[in-house]
């Protein structure tokens, strides 16, 4: 249900306030859109849709008869692809009391919790298709539920990752190399039990600093913006290259004390000026498509990824 009337009150704020209690805040570690760290990010937008050419159809070639055959021809054909950029927006409303009573830079504290909240809603809408707009692909868990390409894990997790018609093959077959994977916080534990043929681990710290793990290779992310909770699945596979994303405005701030904040139905709900309040309005505005060009081995309209979900 839309809401209208959300801010940050005295009582929300109130770890913000120095108290003889409370002299520090401790934030948690605030970490974006997952899916576009894989992804491949194309020129920013100058309208709202950007059209793609891929290919539609895949040359021939053909022997020759003898010295003097006719050589033959062929063809090769394009279609247009469409990314569409949409809108993500909040304002967050706060009193100036509030504001004056706080030892700290609020909006310095909020605003990392907006790009998470931002990067939660873009990951949603990508990977499970949640509230997305009706211009953007269909997600990606979804698709791979109609193109067949979702597995549910056994008792034999080397076989359902590593094996022929495993996670990593489903994506092979459509003509594509994993090249990342987005994984639970469930689906780390799972990881640490499987073990290949020689009992070595397939799951490793990378030689990075920090959290950089690998999976067969390739990097695996753990996103913790609430985008792959419990129900999600545990792992997805596949080739992130193939999926492109651009930015029609990246992100912007707007302050104001004097605005007025409606409802759908135009009721005003709070007067910023009257009521001695401040907004920000954070706007962001992008678009993905996934091209999926026709393949010498996955054949019209592959799909570059594939599902792993938990255990029945």
């Amino acid at each position: 249900m839309p809401s209208f009337n959300e801010m940050i009150s005295r009582t929300g704020a109130e770890a913000l306030i120095p108290t003889e209690h409370a002299a520090t805040i401790i934030n948690g570690i605030c970490e974006d859109s997952a899916v576009l760290r894989l992804a491949t990010r194309l020129p920013d937008m100058s309208s709202k849709m950007l059209k793609m050419p891929v290919l539609s159809s895949l040359p021939m070639a053909y022997f020759v008869d003898g010295d003097t055959g006719l050589k033959q021809t062929t063809k090769a054909e394009w279609a247009d692809q469409v990314i569409t950029a949409e809108e993500i927006a909040v304002i967050v409303p706060v009193p100036d009391a509030v504001l004056a009573d706080a030892d700290y830079d609020i909006w310095a504290l909020f605003a990392p919790l907006v790009s998470q909240a931002f990067g939660k809603v873009i990951d949603n809408a990508i990977l499970h298709g949640a509230d997305k707009p009706a211009s953007w692909p269909e997600g990606i868990v979804p698709a791979a539920q109609e193109k067949g390409s979702i597995l549910t894990a056994t008792d034999d997790g080397y076989a359902d990752i590593m094996a022929p018609g495993g996670l990593i093959s489903k994506v092979e077959d459509n003509g594509y190399l994993v090249t990342g994977y987005l994984g639970s916080m469930g689906s780390r534990a799972y990881l640490r039990g499987v073990r290949d043929q020689a009992g070595s681990p397939i799951f490793r710290a990378g030689m990075g600093e920090g959290s950089d793990y690998r999976l067969d290779g390739s990097p695996i992310l753990f996103p913790r913006n609430g985008s792959m909770g419990a129900a999600s699945p545990l792992l997805i596979a596949g080739d992130w290259s193939q999926m492109v994303y651009a930015i029609r405005q990246d992100m912007t701030v707007t302050k104001s004390n004097q605005a007025v904040i409606t409802d759908a139905e135009g009721k005003v709900v709070m007067n910023l000026y009257q009521q001695d309040m401040t907004a920000l309005r954070f706007v962001l505005r992008l678009g993905w498509q996934l091209p999926r060009p026709v393949s010498a081995v996955g054949g019209e309209n592959p799909f570059p990824f594939a599902v792993l979900n938990p255990k029945a």
